[in-house]
């Protein structure tokens, strides 16, 4: 093995998750998935020739480096959007290879006109409005101005979208505000076609949008997370399945994180183990090395916290966990072996780690760990 670990990338997983959803958003809506910060740690270049095989045609980034890394290894009749950063030198680039992307404020939207009027080709945007979440986006009271300019210039503007962002639909506490931010979003649309401007797309839910607002599903959706095989919180996953009363989950994580045991050593009771002295043992220990540190994205907070799975056992993370290592104890491994699988993230046997149980354990969120997850790692593809 070239590499100290390897991520594995599920197509019938990821055919599953795109299936569910999309029955949740209906035929007639377009669907967007997004792949940014690097597709959610799963890697643009690996796995985007996956979600075409599955049927997706539409892909949201966030940023020109991200468009830059699909439009190498997507087919030609997929569409690229970026959703936030790019600068000014790039506008150009952008129209020339048919993207498009948010436009939020003035300055942008001038640049804009600018560029396109140098080019003699139409940008395609999607103009951003402010409904609630004071990020980015246009207020009400900028929207006179902005219709104008997008109508003086309609022979260099195409007005793909008009879009909005949801702030925090994954949580039941925020219902009022995402409810709120619907309602103000569809008014301002209005206002916009009144005003003899009908773009192509409306569209403001992501993945917590399509499971917990259906309302939200209007000409396309973005979503991110859920494809993955993540819920966007722990509430929407209780949600669903207080509704169907089930046990049985819909969505199948499509990512694995795999090593192999590197060494084993016996280990006296009363004897430190790692750095510093935040281990000792209660016992003759058996103790192995994976080469797998937090600067391969596994977390230092997980040191004496964290498990792994061994011979189909889950072991615990001992001691502190390094940079390129961690040790764990399989004291209880009659048979363990040097070179024997190691599941970071995953299945083995009849129990699994999940993205999840590293959040319980260290604070962070299921994006937060999957996107440390150095793109170095090799992607490999499974069934």
């Amino acid at each position: 093995m070239l590499f100290t670990s390897y991520i594995e990338l599920s197509k019938s997983a990821l055919n599953n998750n795109i299936g569910y959803l999309k029955s949740k958003v209906g035929a007639n809506t377009k669907y967007s998935m997004v792949i940014k910060a690097n597709a959610y740690g799963h890697g643009i270049e690996d796995i985007l020739p996956l979600i075409e095989s599955c049927g997706v045609d539409h892909f949201s980034v966030f940023s020109v480096e991200e468009a830059r890394r699909a439009l190498k290894v997507k087919n030609e009749y997929c569409h690229i959007m970026i959703m936030g950063f790019i600068d000014d030198d790039y506008i150009e680039w952008a129209i020339e290879n048919d993207i498009s992307f948010f436009v939020f404020t003035p300055e942008r939207l001038n640049a804009v006109v600018e560029v396109s009027k140098k080019m003699v080709k139409q940008a395609r945007i999607h103009l951003e409005l402010e409904t609630g979440m004071h990020r980015t986006g246009f207020c009400e009271d900028q929207l006179p101005g902005v219709i104008d300019v997008i109508k003086t210039n309609s022979r260099n503007i195409f007005l793909e979208g008009v879009c909005s962002h949801l702030a925090g639909a994954e949580s039941i506490s925020n219902f009022p505000r995402i409810n709120r931010q619907i309602e103000t979003f569809k008014r301002l649309v209005g206002f916009i076609a009144s005003k003899g401007l009908t773009p192509k797309y409306k569209h403001i839910a992501c993945s917590a949008g399509v499971l917990n607002f259906p309302d939200s599903c209007l000409d396309l959706v973005r979503v991110g997370i859920s494809n993955y095989g993540f819920w966007p919180g722990n509430e929407t996953k209780m949600l669903y399945l207080k509704d169907k009363q089930t046990v049985d989950d819909p969505l199948k994580q499509v990512l694995s994180w795999k090593s192999k045991v590197m060494s084993i050593n016996n280990v006296k009771e009363d004897e430190y183990v790692s750095y510093g002295t935040s281990f000792l043992t209660n016992r003759d220990s058996k103790i192995a090395t994976v080469p797998v540190g937090y600067g391969y994205g596994f977390s230092r907070n997980l040191s004496n916290l964290g498990h792994v799975l061994i011979n189909s056992k889950r072991v615990t993370v001992v001691g502190s966990v390094n940079m390129n290592m961690m040790v764990v104890d399989v004291s209880d491994l009659p048979n363990v072996k040097v070179g024997d699988e190691v599941v970071l993230i995953g299945k083995q046997g009849s129990k699994s780690i999940s993205v999840s149980s590293f959040s319980d354990m260290n604070n962070s969120m299921n994006y937060e760990l999957l996107t440390r997850l150095p793109s170095a790692i090799p992607r490999l593809i499974v069934d």
